[in-house]
């Protein structure tokens, strides 16, 4: 699965499947180290993967939260059920788009807030196998994801709004609806228990090996929404060791309540290396494209492909993941406008992909408009901005063998230090002892963020 060259993963020590650790990677959450901790080099290693919204409402085309939004019935919802047909779904495409442009895992709503399953429950009869399509759509895609080498990764929803059983709260289309929350004053959550750990139990059973599990989301004491839910909702504790015992490698991310194996910063950007009670933790910021999270038709609030590279790089600065979501149409196609921004990070990411993978933070400060990323003797500069001609990086002076464009390997020459030297007419004044200037062309390279790779005397 990796991509690092031998001379690079000379740099730094191995795990069992060939990833590189990164280093200077924190430490899973306290849930990892109280028990077998799994292995998260992979996670920190791939840096980028493909989240998947899909189910009903991607027919409704109108965000993911449309029930919600629209407090309609299940009765009014059930058209969705109906004309289900996913009749172009081909996760061999899904997945050869996320391979493509540089992702290395992908995550699948099994089933979101609406109830609705992917996947031949046992236990419900409102999935996938009752609507016209008729068949299971979870084996098709973690078949795909495989084939492709890429990680499997299943996203469930622990609230659910079409189970008898699951009591109403703020969340709940039928929130306002007085007479329909008088008639479910009696649901008892222990029994919704039951089926939310019966439902993880058949994921975790009938698919093999699957990689990671995202749980969305508890809300206990949000003030947003009255009656929240949390971990003793969920029975969480019980919940997390039975996923422990059926697949004791995957990482589970921190909504159901209780410390996970990562944190996942949802529609923003941390502003510096994230941490828990004062420690360093892994964390994944998940994104979406158009800030709707399922297929959205009319919604043209698309993210620029300069700028989802820029969130990509940005989060590596900082020791995190990018989760990067997709919203298929009710046939199952990719939306053009998706494919067409993955192609161009594809693009980017073919040229640059040392610069992300199996890296992490740099000890050294970049300057203004610049991030670092480092991986052992290797420290990649990204030019959010591109400077006339020179560029000045602090600390560095004396500690670089070499500097080359990543892009074209062409290289970027070092010009002499001269802090001494005074400002006068075309002659550049000299900067603080210790900077090191690059000298660059006019021209930047056509890319959305160039990468300048410098070779260091020492990683340290």
């Amino acid at each position: 699965m990796t991509t690092t060259s031998a001379d690079d993963a000379s740099t730094a020590p191995s795990t069992a499947d060939g990833a590189a650790a990164v280093p200077g990677a924190p430490a899973a959450t306290s849930a990892s180290e109280a028990g077998a901790a799994p292995d998260t080099t992979w996670f920190t290693h791939d840096r980028f993967g493909m989240f998947v919204h899909w189910g009903l409402y991607s027919l409704a085309a109108r965000h993911e939260w449309v029930k919600n939004r629209e407090r309609l019935t299940d009765e009014q919802y059930q058209v969705y059920f109906d004309h289900f047909e996913p009749d172009r779904y081909d996760p061999v495409r899904w997945a050869r788009a996320a391979k493509a442009a540089g992702m290395r895992y992908v995550v699948l709503t099994t089933k979101h807030h609406d109830g609705f399953c992917l996947w031949d429950s046992a236990l419900t009869e409102y999935k996938v196998t009752k609507t016209p399509h008729g068949r299971d759509l979870v084996g098709p895609f973690v078949e795909a994801c495989r084939a492709e080498g890429l990680k499997v990764g299943f996203y469930h929803s622990l609230i659910d709004w079409h189970h008898p059983s699951f009591p109403v709260d703020g969340t709940h289309p039928q929130r306002d609806d007085e007479e329909f929350k008088a008639a479910a004053a009696d649901r008892d959550i222990r029994e919704y228990q039951r089926y939310l750990h019966g439902q993880v139990r058949e994921l975790l059973t009938e698919y093999g090996r699957i990689d990671y599990l995202f749980f969305d989301f508890s809300y206990a004491g949000r003030p947003e929404w009255w009656g929240g839910k949390g971990p003793d909702d969920w029975d969480a504790t019980r919940l997390l060791a039975m996923v422990r015992e059926l697949q004791p490698h995957i990482l589970v991310n921190d909504r159901a309540g209780l410390p996970g194996d990562f944190v996942t910063p949802e529609q923003y950007q941390p502003s510096e290396p994230m941490t828990a009670d004062g420690r360093p933790v892994l964390w994944e910021a998940c994104q979406t494209l158009n800030g709707s999270w399922g297929y959205d038709r009319d919604n043209l609030d698309h993210k620029s492909p300069d700028l989802l590279v820029r969130m990509l790089v940005d989060g590596v600065s900082k020791g995190g993941n990018l989760l990067l979501n997709v919203g298929p149409t009710g046939r199952g196609d990719l939306d053009p406008r998706d494919t067409a921004a993955l192609e161009e990070i594809g693009r980017w990411t073919d040229l640059h992909e040392r610069s992300v993978r199996g890296c992490g933070p740099s000890a050294f400060t970049p300057p203004a408009d610049c991030r670092y990323t480092q991986r052992g003797d290797r420290l990649y500069v990204h030019l959010f901005a591109w400077p006339l001609r020179h560029l000045h990086l602090p600390g560095l002076e004396g500690r670089v063998r070499h500097a080359q464009l990543l892009n074209d390997a062409s290289e970027i020459v070092r010009l002499p230090p001269a802090p001494d030297r005074p400002a006068m007419n075309t002659q550049m004044g000299g900067q603080p002892a210790g900077t090191l200037t690059l000298q660059l062309p006019v021209r930047r390279p056509d890319t959305p963020v160039p990468v300048i790779e410098l070779f260091l005397t020492d990683p340290s």
